[in-house]
């Protein structure tokens, strides 16, 4: 298991809901919040590994030291959106791009985690921006996609390079092609 970069189909995928909570399920999480970790990351979609499941991870303090804070959002629903703020985001699928992005100030979540169990949680500043950047992961929407159009112009190079390193890749044979990179999501969206 890896981050996949931008722009990986995966990233543009909308995901299909967990049907089962298992052991394959658990250690996927697990993975995940170890690269995310090696990533010096606070959150991580499913999308991003390149799987098509309605599931992101976060731990707000970024240390694996604090399993405490990790929170496991499986078939996560955004109820309520209320105010607006700007920050800077960025994104593990687009390492070193970092750009102020408009995003509700609070919003309500409802998800299940690993034991089956809801939980609701009404977040706001950090944790309300992590949870709409990795709910939009797992709707194939992506940060710049929220981006005012300067904001797009100045990104254009940055997701040209992007472009261009996935697509050398794929030439010699390091990384399938993207119809066989969408064949496998939908094989693994099929179950």
């Amino acid at each position: 298991m890896e981050i996949v970069l931008y722009p990986h189909p995966a990233l543009r995928w909308k995901s299909r809901p967990i049907t089962e909570i298992d052991a394959n399920l658990r250690k996927t999480v697990a993975e995940m919040f170890e690269l995310m970790y090696a990533a010096k990351g606070i959150g991580l979609a499913a999308n991003q590994v390149a799987l098509p499941y309605r599931l992101f991870v976060l731990n707000l303090t970024g240390d694996a030291a604090e399993k405490d804070e990790e929170v496991v959002f499986l078939n996560p629903e955004i109820l309520k959106r209320k105010g607006t703020t700007e920050g800077e985001e960025g994104c593990l699928s687009f390492p070193g791009l970092y750009k102020d992005v408009k995003r509700a100030a609070e919003v309500t979540v409802e998800a299940f985690d690993l034991s089956g169990n809801g939980f609701e949680y009404s977040l706001d500043e950090l944790a309300a921006r992590a949870v709409q950047h990795e709910y939009d992961h797992i709707e194939g929407i992506l940060f710049i996609d929220r981006l005012t159009e300067t904001l797009k112009r100045e990104c254009q190079p940055v997701l040209e390079d992007f472009e261009t390193q996935c697509r050398r890749k794929q030439a010699e044979g390091k990384l399938p092609s993207d119809e066989v990179l969408k064949q496998e999501l939908a094989r693994l969206a099929a179950g």
